[in-house]
């Protein structure tokens, strides 16, 4: 009856499940934590394109390089929609979408794909006579 009243090895069973739920934790966080990185680039991206449509006051192959230049930049390639194409007049509002398909996979227990979206607005800063 002595010996199960004897808790002497207690302390050692208490950290093995410390030290085994601090170790998930982590590489729970090592999953998760490309998402947010993968999301603010995204917001850069659109933000980037948007300001090159203001400055330019056109959508359309201007807009097209800057994405393609941002794409080997950022290393993302988000699917991108327009509210408008073409010369956007002086004051003029557009709306710019983009998406990004990321998957969190954890480990062997299958793979969770989530999309990423990132809305930008701006207005042309060029008059068109």
């Amino acid at each position: 009856m002595n010996v199960l009243k004897c808790k002497k090895g207690e302390g050692y069973i208490d950290t093995v499940i410390i030290v085994l739920v601090a170790m998930v934790v982590i590489a729970l966080a090592l999953k998760v934590f490309p998402v947010f990185i993968a999301k603010n680039q995204l917001n850069t991206y659109v933000d980037e394109l948007a300001r090159t449509a203001e400055l330019e006051g056109y959508i359309g192959s201007v807009t097209q390089n800057k994405a393609h230049e941002l794409t080997g930049n950022l290393g993302i390639n988000p699917t991108i929609q327009w509210s408008k194409s073409g010369p956007i007049q002086l004051n003029e509002s557009f709306t710019l979408t983009g998406e990004l398909k990321v998957d969190i996979g954890f480990f062997e227990f299958g793979s969770f794909p989530i999309t990423l979206r990132s809305k930008a607005t701006g207005r042309s800063e060029v008059y068109y006579k």
